[in-house]
């Protein structure tokens, strides 16, 4: 089913990933499972909050266009989707380190469910309060950093100590991988698709 694991790794991640532990699927059907409807939500939720809604902020409302706003928000999407590709395939890669034989399947299935807070953090961006959005991406943030530390050992079949420097190492990367997707914003912004106000 797809999406399945999203309730449980909200209300019980300890048996949802031993479900993972178990689960066998390959790449396309993962990421069609686990991924393409998920990373959905922040876009389409920034998308319509920025055009729709708009903020505040001070004494002025400001909208965006819907023409200027669109190819951010589908970039924002490809961004999301290969972002959880890299996570997954650098979780495969340092898995040989810790002599672990694990899928690429699987390992992008462990990155995708513990960026799920995150992707569902996104449903703020619908009526965008900057506060608000930062107060929720924190949140968001802290739970994803705790499903990778619990998550990682326990799919992976190796002690805590391990888990916790493979975890970190993982989380080098998640880091690594959103000052990139920043810095190719910025660049995409310098090269005139930037937001337009309505």
């Amino acid at each position: 089913m797809i999406l399945s694991h999203v309730v449980g790794m909200m209300t019980n991640p300890s048996s949802e990933w031993d479900k993972i532990k178990e689960e066998q699927c390959g790449l396309a059907e993962c990421y069609l499972k686990n991924v393409v409807l998920l990373a959905a939500i922040p876009p389409i939720c920034a998308f319509i909050g920025a055009t729709q809604v708009g903020w505040n902020i001070g004494n002025s409302h400001y909208t965006l266009t819907v023409e200027s706003t669109l190819p951010m928000a589908i970039g924002f999407y490809i961004a999301s989707l290969i972002a959880v590709y890299v996570m997954g395939r650098a979780i495969h890669w340092m898995a040989q380190t810790f002599d672990v034989n694990v899928p690429i399947e699987q390992c992008v299935v462990i990155a995708a469910n513990f960026v799920t807070p995150l992707f569902l953090a996104g449903i703020v961006a619908l009526y965008p309060v900057p506060w608000l959005i930062m107060l929720v991406a924190l949140v968001a943030m802290g739970y994803s950093v705790y499903l990778m530390f619990t998550g990682i050992p326990q799919v992976m079949d190796i002690d805590k100590d391990k888990g916790f420097i493979f975890a970190s190492a993982v989380l080098t990367v998640g880091l690594v991988t959103m000052v990139g997707v920043m810095a190719a914003t910025i660049v995409m912004w310098s090269m005139g698709f930037g937001p337009e106000y309505a």
